[in-house]
């Protein structure tokens, strides 16, 4: 059996105003390579930001993997390891029959980590972690990208 191949991503999403301009960052590690996937939406929230930089980190992968996906967000993580079977078993409601908020990407990052072997793994956000630190820079400069994001204050 042919062994997968490790890959590292570190993500990082954040917003100005909840909804406002957000951006993302995932940095993809595999060996001694890296790659740096970014962007960001002029009216969209936190949650969808941090959401949005595994999706892409995952989907950038062109064959299965085994993944260590490193987030500073418990929504990502404790969604992908605690609430999501949950989730698709009650028809993506949640307590209460409250439908899951951001769906659409819920079941996208779904679809994107099945083919793979994926750990996430929470850091505490801005505590120096060199990787988290790293992301959460980059997307905020892609906010600062965007009309009406501006550099933050």
């Amino acid at each position: 059996m042919e062994q997968r191949e490790e890959v590292e991503i570190f993500t990082d999403g954040a917003c100005r105003g909840n909804p406002g301009p957000g951006g993302w960052c995932a940095v993809l590690r595999h060996g001694s390579s890296e790659k740096i996937l970014a962007g960001g939406e002029t009216r969209t929230t936190n949650n969808r930001m941090e959401l949005t930089a595994p999706l892409q980190a995952l989907l950038a992968l062109k064959r299965p993997c085994g993944v260590r996906v490193v987030s500073d967000s418990r929504y990502v993580v404790d969604g992908m390891t605690q609430w999501v079977k949950g989730w698709i078993r009650r028809g993506w409601r949640r307590a209460g029959n409250k439908r899951v908020e951001n769906v659409d990407l819920w079941k996208a990052l779904v679809e994107a980590a099945a083919d793979h072997d994926v750990q996430w793994i929470w850091v505490r956000g801005h505590a120096g972690h060199p990787e988290n630190e790293r992301c959460d820079r980059i997307a905020n400069e892609e906010i600062d990208k965007l009309p009406g994001g501006g550099p933050a204050s």
